[in-house]
């Protein structure tokens, strides 16, 4: 791939703008320069689809388990969107390796729009899982090809300022995305969350494809060309797979779950081995300790945070609409925290930002539980969350800065599915961990306890405590990985 290394601002305008298209003579042209900006509208406006759609649907959820009698499923509604984007991670960091990301991106916001069709229109909790899993698969793809994108078509200058327009992405759906899902499911029906997303993929269709097709689309250069693994394919799938039967044994703890979790650990173990970097799992340092460290804050986070707008609905007695937006503020937080790493000033500083922002995250996560006590305030998880999401725009962000810089052009693709593939199986494990937990105390029972206005009439604070408290763990020592994230020549 056409991956520009540092030759000097205006050699290396030169040769990424446009595949060959000169850059505007004068100053170094910015991410909405001349040369950039119909691409980083177009590129945004997809993440911004994706951001809407994860803060609208996860207001949603909560109403949607119960109406469908499937609250003891609640983290499996989650973990198979993650379980089948792993495999959707690994096909787009090959097929965009081998022929560029337009093809992938175009099938995933496809997959994606049909996925959400499916859910929206399920008539039981498994169903709407398949939904969820379909979407997943597209929303794998989408986000490798989008890493393919920017090492393609920006400078290494550019790529921490477009990569914290991603996270800026987040801040106005964080905002209008809990109240509008809210507003919508508690007077038309949940259902319409889902079924009226799609509308939104004409955007990012429109503006984003013309562009990548002219910017980074087809076969990367010559000498540089990928050779498709299908080894690697193989193991993808392995990987979903072995997933998936892990997250269904978590669902049902009974000794016939057994078998399917043994097959799945069996079917992961190796696949891990060879998708991620190795030394990942034993933190070694620089690349190995990115990916691992993305995965560690994700997985944690991600969780955790599925868990509030049910934790508020069901144990404080809050509208769907409050639930959501208790968690608002936390994406312009986040996305302040990928602009203060995008800072070039900060670039000697980012081990010790990274560093901060997993204790931000780790207090975060352990803060949250504190409102199952009924003199706390609700308010405190707004406060709390705000707090994390800033850790995590600073952390998550600054891995894919980190892994840009440590991938050799040729393996943009493959790495960046690497980093991907750590996010998402680190959800899928963590949630599956994390439900399994919710289920054994109780957790199941609340979808039985609410009157019609929602507040809860029955409690199980120590389900809810299972989940945050190990995730709050898990997040800590992501404060250790942090630190090995440079080479000991760093």
């Amino acid at each position: 791939m056409s991956v520009i290394e540092p030759r000097g601002e205006e050699a290396a305008e030169t040769a990424v703008t446009g595949h060959g298209d000169p850059a505007p003579s004068g100053r170094p042209a910015g991410v909405l320069g001349p040369g950039f900006l119909a691409l980083s509208i177009g590129i945004v406006s997809v993440v911004l689809l994706i951001a809407f759609e994860a803060t609208a649907v996860g207001t949603a959820m909560p109403v949607a388990a119960r109406e469908l009698d499937g609250v003891p499923l609640y983290a499996f509604a989650f973990s198979a969107y993650f379980t089948t984007s792993l495999f959707g991670m690994v096909l787009a960091g090959q097929w965009a390796d081998r022929a560029g990301p337009l093809a992938p991106i175009t099938l995933g916001i496809g997959a994606f729009a049909a996925g959400l069709l499916l859910s929206g229109t399920a008539a039981t909790m498994w169903i709407f899982v398949l939904g969820r899993a379909v979407q997943g698969l597209g929303g794998g793809l989408v986000i490798v090809a989008l890493y393919v994108v920017v090492s393609r078509a920006y400078p290494r200058r550019l790529q921490p300022s477009i990569l914290a327009a991603f996270a800026a992405c987040w801040v106005v759906p964080s905002v209008v995305g809990p109240l509008v899902s809210g507003t919508v499911t508690e007077h038309l029906g949940w259902r319409w969350v889902f079924v009226g997303i799609p509308v939104l993929v004409v955007l990012p269709l429109a503006l984003a494809l013309p562009q990548i097709r002219r910017r980074a689309a087809g076969p990367p250069a010559q000498g540089e060309r990928s050779v498709p693994d299908r080894r690697r394919i193989r193991f993808a799938f392995a990987i979903s797979l072995g997933a998936g039967l892990l997250q269904y044994a978590a669902q049902d703890l009974r000794w016939l779950s057994l078998p399917p979790a043994l097959a799945g650990a069996a079917l992961l173990v190796p696949a891990v081995r060879v998708l991620l970097p190795a030394g990942t799992w034993r933190a070694a340092r620089g690349l190995p300790s990115v990916v691992l460290l993305r995965g560690v804050a994700a997985g944690s986070f991600i969780a955790a945070e599925s868990f509030v707008p049910l934790m508020l609905v069901t144990q404080r007695g809050l509208s769907p609409t409050l639930a959501g937006l208790s968690l608002a503020v936390g994406g312009s937080t986040w996305a302040l925290g990928s602009f203060l790493q995008s800072r070039p000033r900060m670039e000697a500083h980012r081990p010790r930002l990274m560093i901060l922002g997993m204790v931000l995250v780790a207090a975060a996560i352990a803060a949250a539980p504190s409102v199952l006590i009924p003199s706390v305030p609700v308010w405190t998880v707004a406060v709390a969350w705000a707090f994390g999401c800033l850790g995590m725009g600073v952390v998550t962000s600054s891995t894919s800065v980190l892994l840009l810089q440590l991938s050799a052009p040729e393996e943009a693709g493959a790495n960046s599915a690497g980093l991907q593939i750590a996010d998402g199986l680190s959800n899928v494990l963590l949630l599956a961990a994390g439900g399994a937990a919710f289920a054994a105390l109780g957790g199941g029972a609340v979808g039985g306890a609410h009157t019609v206005t929602g507040a809860a009439t029955g409690s199980h604070p120590a389900a809810f405590a299972a989940v945050f408290l190990p995730m709050a763990a898990v997040a800590a020592a992501g404060v250790w990985v942090a630190a090995r994230v440079r080479g000991p020549s760093a």
